[in-house]
Parts: C-alpha cells; structure tokens; sequence
C-alpha cells in the first residue's frame, strides 16, 4: 500500500507539471518518448536478462508496450477528440476494469471488488463531472482503450508475478518494461509526432527529465510492485484516488479553481470505498481462519 500512495503523491505533482509546462506547448508523442527513452536507461544498466526465460521477458515486454506505449498512444488521441473535462471524467472507469479483468486473469469472481470499485468511480464522478458536449462518442471510447491498457498492464503484471519466484529481484529485470514501451512510443512518434512542437526552453527540458527519470522511470517501477502486494479492491480503488491528490496539489500550488466541496465529498466516498474494502477482507479472513 505504501507503494501506491508514495505513487500517487508523485504522480499528482508531476501531472501539474504537464498541465502548467507541457500541453499545447509540447508535443504529446515526443514527450511519451522522452519519458520512455530516460526510464528505460534507468533500468538498463541493472537488467541481467538470465533471470527470466524467453516467453517471461516477451511477457514483460508486452506489458510495458501495452500499460506505457498503447495506454499513451490513445489518450494523447483523445485530447483530439474530447474536452479536457471530458477525457478526465472518463479516465475514471480504470477501477472496474481492474477488478473485473483481475477476477477474470485469476479465474474468479469477486462482487465486492466490483462494488467498492464503482464506489471509486462515483467519488472521482463526483470530483471530476463539469458536463459533457454531444457528439462525443469517438472520443469516449478512446478514452476507454487508454482506460483498458493501463488496468491491463497492471493485472497482467500481478499475474506475471504470481508465476515468478518471490525472491525475484524485479530491479533486474524490469528493462525489459520499458523496452516493449519504447516498441510503440518510437513508431508512434515517427508517425503521428510534431517535430516543429519540440521543447524550446531549460525549463521544458528539465520537466521532462523529471518525467522520465522519476515519474516515469521510479514510478511505473514503484507502482507495479505495489500492485503485486494488495488485493485487486485496494488496487482498483487507488487508481481513482489521484483524482483527488492531483485537484489539491493543483489547488495549493498552482492556486487553481477547485470546488473543496466536491472534493471532500468525492475523496470521503473513495476512503469509504477502502474502509469497506479492508473490512470485507478482514472478516473473509477470519472466516477462513
């Protein structure tokens, strides 16, 4: 748990940071490419490719190509075709995709990750809806296949860890990740990028070394170990809460308009939602005991 909270806060500062010093300043393709290129040098020089058979580092690699590489290639399409109020109110159904892809990876059923799930997604609801144009159909499930590839990269990636031995040292392997991301973020630069949209200041460049090395590179790193290390709920459940954390750093440091209301209700609705999830597993645990 403590992965993914320390995962959020990070994530929730730097996603001000593209919103102040990226958008519609730099292009979107090129900036996927960044991170990825920088978090894969991260990790490259500690891989030690014996560790994993052939089908474990494609495994991997996959994973990587469709969380990172996919996921990014669609939700930069969205801003195309949506309003930014739009694409934020329909990142927030990742919850019930990961609880039911979960249930289904592990060949089970589980209704209360499914419950406190949708919890989740009616608290980031409540934080995020400022209404909805027509027409906006394409651009909803756009969003959705972004909303897919990261709730699949995160399952898959608990399932890959259940087959491996816990004492795997994942710092040695996780390269290969970032290797299947750079499979996509390359070619889909080459095709859909901008090259007269480049970074043009120190400030820019230096956003986007902090994207890579960090929010990138330690936090994908960071996130998907914390993903191996609690139930499906928990995970579905904090996949909504940068909503709230990513609202209250814009708030406190950028001084952006932020309905407190909305948000204390929306963020109260979603510690609810873990309050119910931990107390169904405590009493599933005794019960077995």
């Amino acid at each position: 748990m403590g992965y993914l909270i320390s995962v959020t806060a990070l994530w929730a500062f730097s996603f001000s940071l593209i919103g102040v010093y990226l958008a519609g300043q730099v292009d979107g393709y090129f900036a996927v490419l960044i991170r990825v290129t920088l978090a894969m040098l991260v990790f490259l020089p500690f891989l030690r490719p014996s560790l994993l058979r052939g089908k474990q580092r494609l495994a991997l690699m996959g994973l990587g190509a469709v969380q990172l590489g996919v996921m990014y290639t669609f939700f930069y399409q969205s801003f195309l075709l949506l309003s930014v109020p739009e694409v934020l109110l329909f990142t927030i159904f990742t919850p019930v995709y990961i609880a039911l892809l979960d249930d289904l990876l592990f060949g089970r059923f589980t209704p209360m990750y499914l419950i406190t799930a949708l919890l989740a997604v009616i608290g980031a609801a409540i934080i995020r809806y400022d209404g909805i144009d027509s027409g906006f159909w394409q651009g909803f499930f756009v969003v959705q296949g972004a909303n897919l590839c990261f709730a699949l990269g995160q399952v898959g990636y608990r399932r890959l860890a259940a087959d491996l031995p816990p004492t795997l040292a994942w710092h040695n392997v996780f390269g290969w990740f970032f290797i299947g991301a750079m499979l996509v973020a390359l070619p889909a630069y080459l095709l859909f990028g901008n090259s007269a949209a480049l970074p043009s200041t120190s400030l820019q460049w230096g956003v986007l070394a902090w994207l890579g090395l960090v929010a990138s590179g330690v936090g994908y790193f960071a996130w998907n170990q914390g993903a191996t290390k609690v139930d499906a709920g928990t995970l579905a459940i904090m996949n909504n809460a940068l909503v709230p954390a990513g609202l209250l750093v814009n708030l406190l440091i950028w001084n952006r308009d932020a309905d407190i209301v909305r948000l204390a209700v929306g963020a109260l609705i979603m510690v609810g939602s873990l309050w119910l999830n931990h107390w169904w597993l405590t009493r599933r645990t005794a019960s077995v005991a």
